[in-house]
């Protein structure tokens, strides 16, 4: 992504609010920035009176920067299974996050103890497969999770295995986002 980072923040966040907003399911648009056109991966974080109400995104480039932010606002707004849809009372009151991910950079990690040697605190976000098992923490959940082996432990639990699970099978990604509220 192009310079220009107290542009692009007003500009993602405002395609959000409008995605939220919208009464019809979101739509391609001909974006008229070029940096909205290239291919991109977000995630969208809502959240009301400081709680999360919503956090939908993709991990890998699919289409434009700008149907990923707006798909994902929708889908984070009225299709996150954790929540009721955001009613029209509450829109008005969102706080959204946009977090624009880098592409992922595999780790090559033989041991848990390794992975947890890797991990950069508060930088990497990280993605885990493990036969059909998968789930994702962005760079944010170190706020709440500080400690890299209760980070990994609760990224396992996410994807449905055990916190103190460990097999050579695992493999683990990591990317970094430019987050904007």
């Amino acid at each position: 992504m192009p310079d220009g980072s107290a542009r692009r923040g007003p500009i993602l966040i405002g395609i959000a609010r409008e995605a939220i907003a919208s009464e019809d399911d979101f739509q391609p648009r001909d974006w008229s920035e070029d940096w909205l056109r290239e291919e991109g991966a977000s995630f969208v974080t809502l959240k009301l009176d400081g709680d999360l109400r919503g956090c939908i995104g993709t991990i890998d480039p699919r289409r434009a920067l700008g149907d990923d932010v707006a798909a994902n606002a929708r889908a984070a707004a009225y299709r996150d299974p954790r929540f009721p849809p955001v009613s029209h009372a509450e829109r008005g009151r969102l706080e959204i996050e946009v977090s624009v991910l880098s592409p992922r950079a595999p780790m090559s990690a033989a041991s848990e103890a390794d992975a947890i040697a890797q991990l950069r605190t508060g930088i990497d976000g990280v993605y885990l497969e493990y036969g059909h098992a998968r789930s994702t923490f962005l760079p944010q959940v170190w706020e709440s999770l500080p400690d890299a082996i209760d980070f990994l432990a609760e990224l396992k639990r996410k994807a449905g295995l055990p916190g103190r699970f460990w097999h050579p099978d695992i493999r683990l990604s990591r990317y970094t986002v430019e987050k904007f509220r």
